[in-house]
């Protein structure tokens, strides 16, 4: 067990349906409580779809695990409710710093963007987001039960039935829609005979969790070939509670058992530290990787998600990051197709964006994989020439490759996004992520988009800004002052009509109406009376525009529910 974490024990609740005369149905269950599971279901919980999450196991994950994760991530767990909890927690960076030998051959910068409140990168130990997404599951109501292990499932064109373990006995649960996140292993994919294709790396990486004091900075660490451990390669990473991660390329031919005693471990970690530094060994773990992926991530009533859909090696932190992003890519509309506001088909564009993001992933994950651990002479040779270069020309920095960092998918080729007649200026195009953006009162924009579709218009500065939210509050801003600012221009250009054109027309008909001199009074009846009939309208209309507009500018209103859009 950890010294710097003690690891919670969720308590096992008898479930009803052991005693139930029939077999419960829910409109979705959840097998997995990892961080992808969890994050499924308070996802769907947000959007009022009751949920049952099933584990076999009653505590968090063992080990660090998934560290790293990205600002995409982080507004996604914004939004669940944890993010302000796993940012204060774990640790910021931005910096991070590639050795060659001794020598610093690349650095990169994710420079913090003043125009999103989250940082590039935090890390973190998983078991803490574990802790932090288990305690926001059951304030949403998350039907949580541990304990209960899987051991049969069913699927077909109506639902799932599942048959699960408890320690009080074996029952039969119902599911309209299953949502699968466990894990890489996934029994339930292997049960329903489902393939995972791709590449399995033989390369062998010792993770070591080390707990010290070090003066070192909050950044990103690589080294190729270091003289502590040579032939070799080695990350380093901070994490919260003063404990590094510190990752050991073996090679293939390593033996797991051997390599995680302590006593071949403490002598890397000094080779590396120098035997002044003081530390604690935490936890150790040997890991191979792979790269592969379902072909198809949708089958029927039964959805995968995080790594039982797909796996890449762990280098850009692609794993949990990408396995968060399904889930939201997913909830909102598997909670339409529940609802029966969407038909089923909706869900088959799941699969091909997150395919689509995970294809990508997998395609970095192996170059940065390949890079890393060359599997020939000539390949290491390349490497090596590479890292020379790199560190006096910039051409050659582009091709370092110890691990491209997570980033969201773009799903420019969506179907759900239909052809548009004027191109989109800059990044912000259909199938996008959202950007973030200070609201000008200490807020942030992505904050406020939590509640389904959202249409932004107006946006000119960080301080104009109408959002129009679907079922929740509207804030207007500059557009309602514009509108403000028209009221009031209808009303002067009343008095104009009324008032000054009357005026000049009686002042240059003066002499002509004095000639006339009977003509004169009926002449100034007539003018007034156009003016009158032209402007007092105008007048009227400004008024009520101005009065009705600043009342409204002045408070934030809640529209009448309208219904989802057809999709």
């Amino acid at each position: 067990m950890l010294k710097t974490y003690a690891y919670p024990k969720f308590a096992y609740v008898r479930p009803a349906d052991l005693d139930a005369a029939s077999v419960a149905r829910h409109p979705v269950i959840v097998v997995g409580a990892g961080p992808v599971g969890l994050a499924a279901a308070i996802e769907l919980r947000l959007k009022d779809i009751p949920v049952v999450l099933l584990d076999e196991d009653d505590t968090v994950s063992v080990g660090s695990r998934g560290v790293c994760y990205a600002k995409r991530t982080l507004e996604i767990l914004d939004r669940l409710g944890v993010g302000d909890a796993v940012t204060s927690k774990g640790v910021s960076w931005n910096v991070g710093r590639t050795f060659f030998h001794e020598e610093e051959v690349y650095r990169f910068d994710l420079v913090p963007d003043p125009e999103h409140e989250r940082p590039g990168m935090v890390n973190l130990q998983q078991y803490y987001l574990e802790e932090y997404l288990v305690a926001r599951a059951r304030e949403l109501g998350v039907d949580l039960r541990f304990r209960q292990k899987v051991s049969g499932v069913e699927v077909d064109e109506t639902g799932a039935r599942l048959t699960v373990e408890s320690p009080d006995g074996t029952y039969r649960i119902d599911a309209d829609w299953l949502v699968v996140a466990d894990g890489a292993r996934s029994p339930i994919r292997r049960a329903l005979g489902h393939d995972i294709d791709g590449k399995v790396f033989q390369d062998r990486f010792l993770i070591a969790d080390v707990v010290m004091k070090a003066g070192f900075p909050p950044q990103r660490w690589f080294w190729f070939d270091p003289p502590f451990h040579p032939n070799q390669s080695v990350l380093l990473h901070r994490q919260a509670d003063d404990v590094w991660r510190i990752d050991f390329q073996l090679g293939w031919d390593a033996d797991p058992e051997l390599e995680k005693q302590p006593e071949r471990v403490i002598p890397r970690i000094r080779a590396m530290l120098g035997d002044d530094r003081e530390f604690e060994l935490e936890w150790v773990s040997v890991y191979t990787f792979q790269c592969r992926r379902m072909g198809r991530f949708r089958h029927g009533r039964a959805l995968f998600v995080g790594d039982a859909a797909h796996q890449v090696s762990p280098f850009g932190a692609r794993g949990a990051n990408s396995g968060i992003q399904d889930t939201d890519n997913l909830g909102w509309k598997l909670a339409l197709v529940v609802r029966g506001q969407a038909p089923e088909s909706l869900l088959d564009s799941y699969h091909s964006e997150r395919a689509e993001a995970a294809d990508e992933n997998l395609l970095n994950s192996t170059r940065s994989t390949d890079f890393i651990t060359p599997k020939s002479a000539v390949s290491r040779l390349f490497r090596d020439a590479t890292l020379e270069l790199a560190e006096h020309h910039p051409f050659a920095r582009r091709l370092v490759n110890s691990g491209r960092l997570s980033v969201p998918c773009f799903y420019a080729a969506s179907t759900l996004s239909s052809p548009d007649l004027e191109p989109f200026d800059g990044v912000m195009f259909p199938g996008a992520p959202a950007d973030d953006a200070p609201m000008g009162d200490g807020s942030w924009l992505l904050r406020h988009l939590t509640g389904g579709f959202t249409l932004l218009h107006g946006l000119r500065d960080a301080s104009d800004v109408h959002v129009v939210m679907n079922g929740h509050e509207m804030f207007w801003d500059s557009d309602l002052g514009d509108l403000i600012g028209a009221g009031v221009g209808l009303a002067i250009t009343g008095v104009v009509l009324c008032v000054v054109v009357p005026l000049a027309l009686l002042l240059g008909l003066a002499l002509p109406l004095l000639i006339v001199g009977g003509l004169v009074a009926a002449g100034v009846v007539a003018v007034l009376s156009v003016g009158a009939v032209l402007g007092s309208p105008l007048i009227l209309l400004g008024l009520i525009l101005f009065l009705v507009l600043r009342n409204k500018r002045r408070q934030k209103i809640t529209p009448p529910p309208s219904p989802e859009p057809h999709l």
